[in-house]
Order: structure tokens, then C-alpha cells, then sequence
């Protein structure tokens, strides 16, 4: 009889490392695959080589949950296998193409566990192309992954808790932070007090990140409208309305996103069926509260399946490996599994508050201007987007995509699906719901010709 295939956890952040140690808890060896080369995935990523910085350097108040959680993945160093910098590019038929070490390996596995994580999301503005502008995920890349500043004197914009935290950690690093322009108003703010009862260590948190911002001199501007970066060659300074008044701000290095987007396209590939999220304004695989998708023997944990941040992310993953322990007839402690979901739904909570007093700012979709490139893979613009939407009467993103080639490009649509959704819905009237979502294509990232050519030969031979 032939050996039952590993569990497959796809993410080595905080959901896929909790995922992992709960399956080998109970005696099972998984195979782990992620595109880092070292685990703790965005939030908890590692530099690249030692350069004298602590994890209270890197992490701030978060270094004791990822010494933690760097700790725990350790310990599993021969209980488990691991392929870093590794790309699972397609699922099929219960196996998964996976590039690796140059090669492109078809691996069966028996429970598949996604912890994809999460990417920004962002809107196009005018001037978002120039050099020098980083999403607020890549500015926070660039400092802890490779030590570097994106600039010198950096302005950072957009909204969502993540917007305050890279600009504190920059400050931190000793760059100058001009400025930090929030899209949402003051007054959504005052959602923060419905979080204390939640958790209040995360809204003190967040009050002393803008208090030690302030103290610092870095302007903080609210209901910001009308931003755009301005530069030849490279981005050198940022402009806004605020308050029906014009403001400009000089900057070398830009950081700009409108909270994250949930990586999904493996799961669209797994075959699994999505709704309609109103809080992430996002199509999200379905899954029960235990993580189980609608499709057997397929879990969902983390940002992937829903933005909830990384203490969510752990418990997630660790619900979603009990799941598959039970789906195998395993024996799991039941006072755990409570436990676990008792902390998701209070997350679950709090996320809604969170978004209430971070909403993303919708209406900046129609304003996009017609010249702005909408898809830079292809060099589309947002006014072909519109002519082409009323030309050929197109309310579904599926077939503006046809049409307009929007989202055929390298990033597949990771990039400016979401913001071309809002532009065609937008300029059709529709609720963003009302124009659907891009169906996911093989390879998810671009992967080497050669690769593809190698598997389907070794595909043909067997």
C-alpha cells in the first residue's frame, strides 16, 4: 500500500507556522512552501543578512511574538519539509506545481492548508508610476528585509493601521518622516473607542505611534483629497487638498496603500466558491469558523482568507490544522478549539471597528483622472477602461478584461484588479459587488518558460 500523501501548507507566516506545528503535534509531517527565504512572512520578515539591528529594532513593541514565532518554526527543523523561496504556481487534481531550485516539482498532497497572506492595495493617483514610490508593504520590506530607507525625507500616504506603523518604524530607523496623509477624516477616528473594550493594548499602540510621530514633528493631515505625487524622472514632492485648501509637501521616497487586499488565487484554483465581503470590499473564498473551505480537504488561514492581522493569522492557522486533524478522525482538545474561535470572533469584532475608523476611500475611483494608468503591465489607462466599459456596454470585469487586456499582464491582476473594479463600477453605476471578480489563471506569478516546457514533458513521459 502506497504511503498516504504529506498535508501541503502553502505560507510561512504566523498562520502557515502555527499551521505546521499543530500538524506536527499530532504526529503528522508536512510539506511547508513559501516564497520567502526565511519564514515570518510580511509581518514578521527577516532581514536578508545580520547588519546589527535587534528584533526590537525590526519588530518595536511586536519583537517578543516574532522571536516567538521565528522560535517555534525552528523547532520544527526536521519534523517537517521545508522549500523556502519556493512558488506554488498551480493546484489540479489534489497536486500542486511548485517551482523550486530552478526546477518546476508536481506534488500530491493529502490536506492543503493556504496561508497566502495579503498584498496593498492601492488606487492609482497621479504620479503613483514615478520612481521612488513604494507601496507602504514594499516601504516596510525595504527597512526590514533589506535595511534600507526608500528615501531620505519620506512622506507616507493613503489609510489603514498599517499607514501609522511604517511610518513610526521609519521614524524609528532615523529617517525623516514629512508628513503622514490619512484619507479618512478625523472623525472616523472616534470608532477607536468601540476597540477598547476589544483591546485596548492595540488602541493604546496606535495612540502612541501618533504621539511619538507628533513629538517628532511630523505633520499629520486627516480627510486628505486630491493626492498625487509630483517629480521628473523621480517622485520630489506630494500634493493634496485638505479642507478645500491646496498643500504641498517636498519628498524623495514615497509610501502609499489603502489597507491590503487578501491573496487569493490559489484557492480560486482549488476550486473553492467566494462571496462577497462588504468589510474588505473583496470576493474572499467561503470558509466555516473552523477554516474549512467549500471544497474537501482544502483550508483557509490568515489574510488570505480576510484581512484580520497577525494574532488572528496564528489562531487561524492553528484552527485550520485542528480541522484537517479532525477531517482525518484524529483526536483534538476541544477546550483549544473553543478557545481558539472564542479569540477570532473578538478579532473578528475589532477588525470591524478598525475599518470603521480606517474606511478606504471608495469615492477617489470616479475622480481617477482618464490619462492615469490603471494596469501598468500593459499600459492601461483608466479613460480606456471607461471607453471601453461604455463602447462595448461592459459591466463584468471578466470581459473588460477581454477587451481591454486589464489584468492579462505579469502581476495577473494582483495589482489592478481591485482598483479596476472600482473604476468600472464607478462608471457603470454598479455596487462594486454588481461587476464580479478576475478568475484566477495558471501560472498565479510569472514563472520561467522553461519551467512550464520541463513539466509538461515530465507530464507526457508519465
Amino acid at each position: 500500500m502506497s504511503a498516504r500523501p504529506q498535508p501541503l501548507v502553502v505560507g510561512a507566516g504566523p498562520a502557515g507556522i502555527r499551521a505546521a506545528a499543530a500538524l506536527v503535534a499530532a504526529g503528522l509531517r508536512p510539506l511547508v512552501v513559501d516564497e520567502a527565504p526565511a519564514c515570518g512572512g510580511q509581518i514578521y520578515r527577516q532581514r536578508l543578512v545580520q547588519d546589527g539591528r535587534s528584533t526590537k529594532d525590526l519588530y518595536g513593541s511586536e519583537a517578543g511574538k516574532a522571536e516567538r514565532l521565528h522560535a517555534a518554526f525552528a523547532a520544527l527543523d526536521g519534523h517537517i519539509d521545508y522549500w523556502p523561496q519556493a512558488l506554488l504556481w498551480n493546484l489540479r487534481d489534489g497536486t500542486a506545481d511548485i517551482a523550486v531550485a530552478g526546477t518546476s516539482r508536481r506534488v500530491a498532497y493529502d490536506g492543503l492548508i493556504l496561508a497566502t497572506g495579503a498584498t496593498d492595495r492601492v488606487l492609482p493617483v497621479p504620479g503613483w508610476t514615478l520612481p521612488g514610490v513604494f507601496t507602504l508593504g514594499g516601504s516596510q520590506v525595504s527597512l526590514k528585509a533589506q535595511g534600507c530607507a526608500i528615501g531620505s525625507r519620506v512622506v507616507f500616504a493613503g489609510s489603514g493601521p498599517l499607514l501609522y506603523l511604517v511610518a513610526w518604524q521609519y521614524m524609528k530607523a532615523g529617517v525623516e518622516v514629512a508628513a503622514v496623509l490619512d484619507a479618512a477624516p478625523a472623525t472616523a477616528k472616534l470608532n477607536l473607542i468601540r476597540a477598547v473594550p476589544l483591546d485596548a493594548g492595540i488602541v493604546l499602540r496606535g495612540a502612541r505611534f501618533v504621539a511619538e510621530l507628533r513629538l517628532r514633528g511630523v505633520a499629520i493631515r486627516t480627510g486628505v483629497e486630491g493626492l498625487r505625487f509630483e517629480g521628473e524622472g523621480r517622485v520630489s514632492g506630494v500634493a493634496w487638498r485638505e479642507g478645500g485648501r491646496e498643500r504641498r509637501l517636498a519628498c524623495d521616497g514615497v509610501g502609499y496603500g489603502l489597507a491590503l487586499r487578501s491573496e487569493t488565487q490559489l484557492a480560486d484554483l482549488a476550486g473553492c466558491t467566494f462571496r462577497f465581503d462588504d468589510r474588505d470590499r473583496a470576493w474572499l473564498p467561503t470558509r466555516d469558523v473552523a477554516g474549512r473551505s467549500s471544497v474537501a480537504g482544502v483550508y483557509l488561514a490568515g489574510d488570505g482568507a480576510g484581512i484580520a492581522g497577525a494574532d488572528a493569522a496564528e489562531r487561524a492557522g492553528e484552527r485550520a490544522a485542528l480541522a484537517l486533524l479532525e477531517d482525518r478522525g484524529l483526536a483534538v482538545d476541544r477546550a483549544r478549539v473553543v478557545a481558539l474561535e472564542t479569540e477570532l470572533a473578538r478579532i473578528g469584532r475589532l477588525r470591524d471597528v478598525l475599518e470603521a475608523a480606517f474606511p478606504f476611500p471608495a469615492h477617489w475611483a470616479g475622480a481617477i483622472d482618464d490619462s492615469i494608468t490603471l494596469c501598468r503591465c500593459e499600459g492601461i489607462t483608466a479613460g480606456a477602461v471607461r471607453e471601453a466599459a461604455k463602447h462595448f456596454d461592459i459591466g463584468e470585469i471578466n470581459r473588460l478584461k477581454a477587451v481591454s487586456r486589464v489584468g492579462m499582464g505579469r502581476c495577473q491582476g494582483r495589482i489592478c484588479a481591485a482598483a479596476s473594479a472600482e473604476v468600472l463600477a464607478a462608471a457603470t453605476g454598479k455596487p462594486i459587488d454588481g461587476v464580479g471578480r478576475l478568475r484566477a489563471q495558471a501560472p498565479v506569478k510569472p514563472i520561467p518558460l522553461a519551467l512550464q516546457l520541463a513539466a509538461d514533458r515530465s507530464e507526457d513521459a508519465a
